[in-house]
């Protein structure tokens, strides 16, 4: 497919999907310094909450909506339900830019075994609830229509068409394709989401929202973009029910990469990221992409001779961008363990200002090494480095 002349449009869903699966959700007053925290971020959708699940939810949501700029779209989820639709639009009706989100499973799987209805009740619950929808919010406002479980449909991709398309007919203008459980390799998730848009008016925005049961879900929601989904469903720090929802940022940093534009201010990444894991008391991961402490570390000698050649430039050796990119100050690390060469040892000292000979310098690489050996390979910073010099001297 063509993707030229189609932009991104990030949806957040960190203060909807990602809230509900935190062990403590987060305060009206917390909600609103995350809600600022993806405002500065420049995300041009933000999903604030699920209204009609009680009143503490009701009132975040239109204090949100309500300090929302226009440039931002505030989405609602709401059940299929006549009675939590109204709930809903009584929330975010005040937004500048207001968008209805409307749930309903269409897969057999959940059909079947969860609602337990026929497949004749599946569609007229669809049609009535988004027409309903369509009804109290007006011609302008924006409707999604998520049909939940999509990515089990795989054997009834008849029905979650006509499913869809009943949701169109009905008024919805965005549908989105949820990997309500991720249980398949990415390609045939993608596959389902180029099927789908191959039948979808050009006129209708196709979304996806991939969960991470199985650790492939920005793949799977970066590949989707290049099947024909433009609206691409995410979170902060990757958090969602279970192991979570796509990771925002390497969604959006992956994305970038291969030359899509999306708005995203990059530089706000790393402080929004760290200010969440303290918001919710859940750890960065140190390798965790990104965001990880130890990303931009390199100990291996063969790696730190190419870091040490590609140094400021733009692409380097081993690192997809800078640190600088994505907000960081911390820089690239090279130090010093057993599995490191005479590149680092002079690295390291140059950037402790102080300049040694090759002898020199290949005298203190084998004391070096063998001290790291010698007490359990550890690694060896630039002051025990500058001391091992000085005692030479």
């Amino acid at each position: 497919m063509n993707h030229q002349n189609r932009t991104v449009w990030i949806q957040d869903v960190t203060l909807r999907d990602g809230n509900q699966a935190l062990k403590k959700p987060w305060t009206i007053e917390e909600k609103q310094i995350v809600f600022d925290l993806l405002v500065d971020l420049n995300v041009p959708g933000i999903e604030v909450g699920f209204p009609s699940s009680n009143s503490m939810e009701f009132e975040a949501t239109k204090i949100l909506s309500a300090r929302a700029p226009e440039s931002v779209t505030i989405a609602a989820l709401t059940r299929a339900n006549e009675k939590e639709i109204q709930i809903t639009w009584e929330a975010i009706q005040n937004a500048k830019t207001p968008r209805l989100h409307i749930v309903y499973p269409v897969s057999p799987f959940a059909i079947e075994q969860v609602l337990k209805i026929s497949y004749d009740q599946v569609l007229e619950k669809i049609y009535n609830s988004v027409s309903f929808a369509r009804k109290i919010a007006g011609k302008d406002v924006s409707i999604q229509f998520s049909g939940e479980h999509f990515g089990d449909a795989r054997e009834g991709m008849d029905f979650a068409k006509k499913a869809f398309r009943t949701s169109i007919e009905a008024g919805a203008n965005i549908i989105n394709l949820p990997n309500t459980v991720e249980r398949y390799r990415p390609f045939l998730f993608v596959e389902m989401v180029r099927e789908i848009k191959a039948v979808t008016p050009d006129h209708i925005k196709v979304s996806v929202h991939t969960h991470n049961d199985m650790g492939m879900a920005t793949a799977t929601s970066v590949e989707s973009f290049y099947a024909g989904a433009t609206q691409i469903e995410v979170a902060l720090n990757g958090l969602g029910e279970r192991a979570g929802n796509t990771n925002f940022y390497e969604t959006a940093v992956a994305l970038y990469q291969n030359g899509e534009e999306s708005g995203i201010h990059f530089d706000r990444i790393y402080p929004t990221a760290k200010k969440i894991s303290e918001m919710t008391g859940i750890p960065i991961g140190e390798k965790t992409p990104i965001i990880g402490e130890d990303i931009f570390s390199h100990r291996s000698g063969i790696h730190q001779d190419g870091v040490t050649k590609t140094l400021g430039q733009k692409k380097g050796a081993y690192r997809s961008f800078s640190p600088e990119f994505v907000g960081r100050t911390d820089g690239e690390k090279i130090s010093f363990t057993n599995q490191s060469g005479t590149k680092a040892i002079r690295h390291i000292l140059e950037s402790e200002g102080r300049s040694y000979s090759d002898a020199e310098i290949q005298i203190l690489f084998h004391k070096a090494k063998e001290v790291s050996s010698r007490e359990g390979n550890r690694e060896i910073g630039g002051k025990e480095l500058i001391s091992m010099a000085e005692e030479r001297n």
